[in-house]
């Protein structure tokens, strides 16, 4: 089990950029993947991005990829998520997730410990 809390949502405009943070706490030594999901209203919850705890390899949603960056700092037991050039269909609540197993980690199949998750509202 590990304890997720995501912080750093608010409201931009359109072209903005903001920066989510999401620490982790408990088994965190078992991760083997931290994930950023996505779920805006009246749609379902979708992947945007993932990280790797110990190698660092990351990946993307096609819909971010060229304007968000995932990171991690694992001394602070944290993964960030850069969201750059936002758009008004960025807007949802933002969602960390961890894995404990490698099969899959990049597509964001077999995620759990999702945190309490932080709005993102972009405005044209």
């Amino acid at each position: 089990q590990v304890q997720l809390a995501e912080s750093g949502g608010g409201s931009v405009q359109a072209g903005g950029s903001l920066r989510l943070s999401c620490v982790a706490s408990g088994r965190t030594s078992s991760v083997y993947a931290l994930a950023w999901f996505r779920q805006a209203p009246g749609k379902e919850r979708e992947f945007v991005s993932a990280i790797t705890w110990s190698g660092g390899r990351s990946s993307y949603a096609d819909s971010v990829k060229g304007r968000f960056t995932i990171s991690k700092d694992n001394a602070k037991n944290t993964v960030y998520l850069q969201m750059n050039s936002l758009k008004p269909e960025d807007t949802a609540v933002y969602y960390c997730a961890a894995t404990f197993n490698r099969l899959g980690w990049g597509a964001g199949l077999e995620y759990v410990n999702y945190g309490q998750g932080t709005q993102v509202t972009v405005s044209s």
